[in-house]
This record gives C-alpha cells, sequence and structure tokens, in this order.
C-alpha cells in the first residue's frame, strides 16, 4: 500500500508541515505529562481511523515506558481502571474535542471544568494544543490514505 500523495515531495505542503511538526515539538516542553500527550494522540487518532498515527502513537509511547495494557485499553477507557482521574479528563477532552461536529456545543462546560480541575492553564493551554494538531495529523494522513506499519519508534518524534 502506498499513500495517495506525498506530502512531504511538495515544497509548499513541506513548508507547512515543518511549523505543524515544530508546533506539536514544542509540546515537549510543557509540563503536560507525556503519558498523556501520547494517550490524547492514541485517543483522537482512533476516533479519525488514522492508522499512520495509531501505529506511531502506539510505538512511541510503549518505547517511553507506557504498558501494553493502558495502550490496549484506550479505546474503551470508560470502564478500564488503569487510567488516572487526570488521564479521564483528557481522554474526555479529546473525544469531545475531536468529536466537535457531532456536538451541538463543541466541548461542554462539564468536561472543560472537568479537565480544568486536573490541568493547571499552562497544561490545559498544551492539551487543547495538542488534541488540535494531533487532529491536523490525523487529516491530513487519512486523506492521503499514509500506510502503517512500519514506524520505528522516535521516528518522526512529534
Amino acid at each position: 500500500m502506498t499513500a495517495r500523495l506525498n506530502l512531504f515531495a511538495d515544497p509548499v505542503a513541506v513548508k507547512a508541515w515543518k511549523h505543524i511538526i515544530a508546533a506539536s515539538k514544542a509540546l515537549g516542553d510543557s509540563t503536560l505529562p507525556a503519558s498523556t500527550r501520547e494517550l490524547v494522540m492514541l485517543r483522537a487518532s482512533q476516533i479519525n481511523g488514522c492508522a499512520g498515527c495509531i501505529d506511531m502513537h502506539t510505538k512511541d509511547a510503549a518505547a517511553a515506558g507506557e504498558t501494553a495494557v493502558r495502550l490496549n485499553l484506550v479505546a474503551a477507557w470508560r470502564e478500564a481502571t488503569v487510567y488516572t482521574d487526570a488521564e479521564r479528563a483528557a481522554l474526555l477532552l479529546t473525544e469531545e474535542a475531536t468529536r466537535i461536529a457531532d456536538a451541538a456545543g463543541g466541548v461542554s462546560d462539564e468536561v472543560w471544568a472537568n479537565a480544568a480541575k486536573h490541568f493547571d492553564d499552562e497544561q490545559l493551554a498544551a492539551l487543547v494544543t495538542q488534541i488540535a494538531l494531533i487532529n491536523a495529523f490525523n487529516r491530513g494522513n487519512v486523506m492521503v490514505q499514509t500506510p502503517a506499519g512500519d514506524y520505528q519508534p522516535g521516528q518522526l518524534q512529534h
């Protein structure tokens, strides 16, 4: 399987994606836990059906020490007992933000307040930005049908 289009072969696309990748890398300097970032990126990628990002984020998270149990249960996190209250709040915010078109009011006040109980303003800003960026990555990859399975941990750190 090959992608429909190589986004990194077009100079304009390369210029734009470099900024998106750089923005995502900058979030590594935030106080939002790296494990939370990976869980959020994995959950959004599952919702969006982005095989390339699912491949990347499961492998990067595992390489960083995340357990197989936690990675395997992300899709069913509500019934899983292996996540902290903060991680659960981040996953719920991720779901509402990723499915924003499905909810008439976008992210509910209740979901936002729950996230704000667990994260300070800097962490919330990083979380919101990470969710927005992973959705951009997902949409690009899904549109061009980026193949999955060959990613090596750390290959494209973002």
